[in-house]
């Protein structure tokens, strides 16, 4: 089944004010999760396998590169032998690049908030409502993310356009 989620990355020079607006308006913490996310080279979208203590999961999907909310459409499915998943597609497909990063995860309602720490690239703050817990159109979606990306005081500068793989791959 395929979802929407209308989303954002942006750096985050703030994260303990975002901490302190998520835990005062009742957002529920669901942890510090340490991901790996290896991205398999695919003819269209975005392949990858995250594994971590908190999700493992095989996602596809499907976002242009833009600053600001953008859509974007996907596929999850929750891996139970996530080491033999990505021998197998490793072997079938070959990686694209790893990606490792700390991540907290937050919820309000229907959106999803991560903090994030990757390694020799800083912080940042993503903000993804989605249509996976809610059925909501794309508009009021993005409305939320919008409503969010104010309240964090997120600039226009801020924002970034592209995945977390893209950011590795130019840099390696």
């Amino acid at each position: 089944m395929s979802f929407l989620n209308v989303e954002i990355k942006a750096k985050c020079k703030n994260a303990d004010n975002i901490r302190d607006y998520l835990l005062t308006n009742n957002a529920a913490f669901k942890g510090v999760d340490e991901q790996t996310d290896t991205y398999f080279n695919v003819p269209n979208g975005r392949l990858k396998l995250r594994e971590a203590n908190i999700e493992n999961t095989l996602i596809f999907y499907e976002r242009t590169n833009q600053a600001g909310p953008k859509n974007s459409h996907f596929h999850l499915v929750k891996v139970e032998d996530a080491k033999g998943l990505r021998e197998v597609l490793t072997k079938s497909m070959g990686i694209k690049v790893v990606v490792k990063k700390k991540r907290e995860i937050y919820y309000i309602s229907n959106v999803k908030f991560h903090i994030d720490e990757v390694p020799g690239m800083g912080s940042f703050i993503e903000i993804e409502a989605g249509n996976i817990l809610a059925d909501l159109k794309q508009n009021q979606l993005k409305e939320q993310c919008d409503f969010y990306m104010k309240e964090f005081g997120i600039n226009h500068e801020d924002l970034i356009e592209v995945s977390y793989s893209d950011m590795v791959e130019k840099f390696t």
